[in-house]
């Protein structure tokens, strides 16, 4: 069985209601966060695959299309992999807030579901969030959970970046 890092989009790999950008809805809006990107390759060098898990209602809500998201979630991976670093695969849930689907965070579904299909051990992976819906999935899913931001006791590891988490996780193991 393999072992894998789930991360949340926004405000982990990505700036996210800066004075920059508010919210993103095209590429041109995508600014990878410090360091995102050569966190993901020292996670992929150590043996994990990366996943990205993400709730994206403004499709529901028609901010944005699907094609748009897409757009997007391409924009992410080439800039990550500029830096090395490789995303096995991003799974959104574009349901509305609160529709109830077993997809959204902080339902697990999104986590779950990739773990089937990849074979992985869930018992050995991580979570990397910076909101309260990522660590419920994350625990739900029963992976290790990290906090990135300035809450304690989120997570079961708090830390500024995913930088800092990447390094920890491949300290730890």
């Amino acid at each position: 069985m393999k072992k894998a890092v789930f991360l949340d989009r926004d405000g982990v790999i990505n700036e996210v209601l800066t004075d920059r950008v508010k919210f993103v809805n095209r590429p041109d809006q995508f600014y990878l966060l410090d360091c995102a990107g050569e966190a993901v390759k020292l996670l992929n060098d150590h043996g994990y695959l990366v996943f990205v898990v993400t709730n994206q209602g403004g499709v529901g809500l028609g901010f944005m299309t699907e094609y748009q998201l897409n757009q997007v979630h391409n924009e992410m991976i080439r800039q990550i992999a500029e830096k090395g670093g490789v995303i096995q695969e991003t799974a959104s849930c574009t349901h509305v807030p609160n529709s109830g689907c077993l997809c959204r965070k902080p339902e697990p579904g999104m986590i779950l579901s990739l773990a089937e299909r990849f074979k992985i051990d869930l018992s050995r992976s991580y979570m990397i969030g910076d909101r309260e819906p990522d660590m419920s999935a994350g625990k739900s899913a029963g992976t290790h959970v990290l906090f990135i931001g300035n809450q304690p006791g989120l997570g079961e590891a708090q830390f500024p970046t995913l930088w800092e988490a990447a390094q920890w996780i491949v300290l730890k193991n």
